[in-house]
Parts: C-alpha cells; structure tokens; sequence
C-alpha cells in the first residue's frame, strides 16, 4: 500500500529519505525554509512547501493529519523538531519520526510524542526509508552496491509454514542465515521444519535487486 509522508527540514538526511521514499512509490511532502533546497528536490517530490517550521501556525497549516509518517529532520534545530513533532502528535499522525543530535534531544522529542527517534548513519535516508516503507522490515544494513542484510517479521504468507516449504532461496532470492523469538536474547541457526511465528524475527541477507520479493 502506498505510503504518505511529510519530510520536515531538507538537510543530508531529510533529502536522502525523501528521495528514496519517492523513489519506492511514496507520495512525498517535503518542507523546508529555504527555496533553493526545494528546488533541488522538484524531480524527487510529490509536493514542496516553504515554510518556518519554528512556527506553529505555518506547520499547522501544512496538512500533516493526512500523512502515513511525518518525518522531523532537523537535528541542528531543536526548537523547529519540538514544534514539528508537537503539532503531528496533536493531529495524531500514526508514526512521527525524529531525527535527534544528542541524548538529551531524544529524550526531549520522545516525551512530546516522537513514535520513533533516530541518529542516522551515512545512507541513514535510504536505510530508514526502506524501513518505513515495509509492513515487516525492522531494520536495513546496506553490505555493499549489490548486498543488503534484514531484519524482518515474516511476511503474511510465510507464517505457519517452514523453511523447507517455504523454500526462500529459490522462491525469493534470499537466505534465511538466523531467527530470534520475541522472548530470545540472541540469534539462533532457524530450524528448516521448525514452522514461523507471526512474531518470530528473521535476519535475511538478501541482492538489492531482489528486496521487493520480500518487502510485498
């Protein structure tokens, strides 16, 4: 199902998860202060707007009851994070995302509401967005140009069945390399006739390529 996100503050970060969002099918609102940076962004957008995200009524009028997911990136600007997230938790936007510089800063947006609070890495934008996009992935560790790793929920169809049957190498072009129950503490070799769990998590090393077989 296609998603909708607001990207707040078009920073390193907020680009690169703008893009990436777009580029897997989003419809992608992006905002910032500065027109030049929305103009960079004109090819990988839905819609821009210009506006100062320190202002309570300018980011109440940018329609973020709508939205999927509104992600606040503006690390450097605590005051424009604090209003950005107060305002789509208000509106009860089902998950806000916030990008955060310090300790202090994450505890900060998660008290105001923030659903989730990261410090990304370099192509913490692309890692994130595959996250967002998916109804399984956990989380995306990019290995080189051609290889990623997952972590997932099994898929829908998956549930109740076993390896064996379900025959994920051939079938999906990737390879099951550990499990963990909620309960686990550690990863553990999967058991091939040991059936899935709804809440089992998988790590699945994975071809870029293919990631969309696994992310339906």
């Amino acid at each position: 199902m296609k998603k909708t996100i607001a990207v707040l503050g078009l920073g390193k970060y907020g680009s690169s998860l703008a893009k990436s969002m777009y580029e897997m099918g989003s419809d992608v609102l992006v905002v910032d202060q500065n027109p030049d940076k929305l103009k960079d962004m004109k090819d990988f957008c839905t819609s821009a707007v210009c506006a100062d995200l320190t202002n309570e009524d300018e980011v109440a009028l940018l329609g973020l009851k709508n939205m999927d997911i509104v992600a606040v990136c503006m690390a450097g600007n605590l005051a424009a994070s604090i209003m950005s997230v107060a305002v789509a938790k208000e509106l009860k936007v089902p998950l806000i995302v916030a990008k955060s510089a310090s300790d202090r800063m994450t505890s900060i947006l998660k008290r105001i509401g923030a659903t989730k609070v990261i410090v990304p890495e370099e192509n913490g934008g692309e890692q994130s967005a595959r996250i967002l996009t998916s109804e399984n992935f956990l989380d995306y560790f990019k290995v080189d140009e051609n290889l990623c790793m997952v972590e997932m929920l099994p898929m829908a169809k998956w549930v109740g069945k076993n390896m064996v049957q379900l025959n994920v190498r051939k079938n999906y072009g990737a390879n099951v390399i550990a499990s963990k129950s909620p309960s686990g503490n550690h990863w553990e070799i999967l058991d091939p006739e040991m059936p899935l769990k709804a809440d089992d998590q998988l790590l699945i090393v994975v071809e870029r390529e293919n990631l969309h077989r696994i992310n339906r």
